[in-house]
């Protein structure tokens, strides 16, 4: 089954999780669970089952407009580790659509290369690197969507909860809050967890709501009824199994620092923000980072609910994963 997205191309991109059938999903994150147990297991052979080098004599342009040290660090890692090239582009190297066109860009780095990683700016500028290109496209990043980021995220879930994906509703009885701004992170979570079964609230403050794009493909899923908006944090973390948040003040907002800090007062996660809302007991937290204490606290943070540390080496995995599926073997 290949990746069909919202292209016509036949060419296997992933943009979003929204490309992905649940069946997908579940490939994905099996595969991903496989491939840290084998890299875990390979100190102590016999490993239950070898790193495929899926990958041997490619090239993966790693194309980078903004920069992320968990994303790069997963890409080359995995990449070596299937035995491909890592070719890493950054702004000084390469600057998308500023000395040449993004379709000519495709165009050329497609046909030198046997796969684009790309992490841009809008999103249009991935649809386009999908549209022009001879090989596949992945979205490490965009303003819209983070498929790689939400993929590790699922992949924590389920080392701390034991979900089978291979289940119709994997996610069913588990409710997921999101406390902070609506962007890239919670947008693709929103076009994935429901679909599995999960409740999802979404916290914003007001001016800082989703999308009317989400909203539209909540609706094209049937799915809307899974979701729950509101401008309070104390109802977004009510019956919470995982709190997550993320930065309020993107790459290219710190000019609006001031007026978000003021804006967010009220949405720091912490264990009093829980316990007045009404969060589980044993309620986890979650957070892509880079951190900042106003986002959530030292206490939450560092404490034993923070999952944060084995969510960012999951991108590892779920990366890895990505990259033998799509690149290795051009299907899924």
């Amino acid at each position: 089954m290949k990746f069909t997205g919202r292209l016509t191309k036949q060419l296997p991109h992933l943009l979003s999780t929204g490309d992905l059938s649940k069946q997908q999903l579940n490939t994905l994150l099996k595969h991903s669970a496989e491939l840290k147990d084998a890299f875990k297991k390979n100190a102590i052979p016999p490993a239950k089952l070898s790193i495929p080098k899926s990958l041997d004599a490619k090239t993966v342009a790693v194309l980078f407009n903004k920069r992320s040290t968990r994303t790069r660090v997963a890409a080359e890692t995995s990449l070596q580790a299937l035995g491909g090239h890592p070719l890493f582009l950054s702004p000084s190297d390469i600057q998308l659509g500023v000395n040449e066109s993004l379709e000519d860009t495709a165009r050329v780095v497609s046909s030198m290369t046997d796969g684009i990683f790309a992490r841009v700016g809008a999103h249009s500028e991935i649809e386009t690197l999908a549209k022009y290109s001879s090989v596949p496209v992945i979205n490490a990043l965009s303003d819209l969507y983070h498929p790689t980021q939400i993929l590790a995220d699922l992949l924590t879930i389920s080392e701390v909860y034991g979900v089978n994906y291979s289940s119709e509703a994997p996610l069913s009885g588990l409710t997921f809050s999101w406390v902070g701004d609506a962007n890239n992170i919670i947008n693709d979570t929103l076009l994935s967890l429901p679909r599995l079964g999960a409740i999802v609230k979404v916290g914003c403050p007001q001016g800082y709501e989703i999308d009317n794009i989400i909203i539209k493909q909540l609706e094209e899923q049937g799915i809307l009824d899974k979701v729950l908006f509101t401008s309070s944090p104390l109802e977004a973390v009510k019956d919470a199994d995982v709190i997550v948040t993320d930065t309020w003040i993107s790459m290219g907002q710190e000019d609006e620092k001031t007026k978000r800090l003021n804006d967010f007062k009220g949405f720091q996660v912490t264990e009093e923000l829980a316990r007045k809302g009404g969060a589980k007991d044993n309620w986890i937290f979650m957070h892509c980072l880079p951190r900042k204490t106003e986002e959530v606290d030292d206490h939450v943070f560092y404490g034993a609910r923070s999952k944060v540390f084995q969510e960012a080496e999951n991108r590892k995995w779920t990366i890895m994963s990505i990259f033998d599926k799509i690149l290795g073997e051009y299907r899924l």
